[in-house]
């Protein structure tokens, strides 16, 4: 099993678990918003039309090779008006920073993110790089240049 080394950043709460898989079959580890002191009390609001940068309290240190994709999670999803606005959003090996998730509001009210709330879930992929090259031609394919719907409803 690959390790991803967690730093608790400041505003972290320790009462929350780390990022974890609720079953055992999981994909995706639950992460949790870990609102700074000042803003437990009233959460997070997100106006319709609004994107935040979501905190979670925590950096990491992904292995070489790996990344880890923030993505939905179906329930947030499905039952409110949000969703994870750059989806899979991709956290690179290198990025040491603070983990936030970018949430859209796209409702026609405001929703409150509360300190607590699981509000993504983090997938852990292996990376493979391409080497891009230039080429005079590209060998033709029954797709062709068509796409958006170009190969039918069904």
């Amino acid at each position: 099993m690959n390790k991803v080394k967690l730093l608790a950043l400041e505003h972290f709460d320790r009462t929350f678990d780390f990022p974890r898989y609720e079953t055992e079959g999981a994909a995706g580890a639950d992460i949790r918003a870990s609102l700074p002191s000042k803003m437990r009390g009233e959460g997070l609001i997100i106006r319709p039309g609004q994107r935040v940068l979501v905190p979670t309290g925590l950096a990491m240190e992904i292995p070489l090779g790996f990344e880890i994709q923030v993505r939905p999670r179906s329930g947030l999803s499905f039952k409110t008006s949000l969703l994870v606005v750059n989806s899979p959003g991709t956290i690179d090996c290198d990025y040491r920073g603070e983990v936030k998730v970018i949430l859209g509001n796209f409702g026609t009210e405001d929703y409150t993110i509360s300190h607590g709330d699981r509000i993504a879930q983090l997938v852990l992929a292996p990376v493979t790089q391409a080497q891009f090259v230039e080429g005079e031609t590209l060998t033709s394919t029954e797709r062709g240049a068509g796409g958006f719907g170009s190969t039918g409803k069904n």
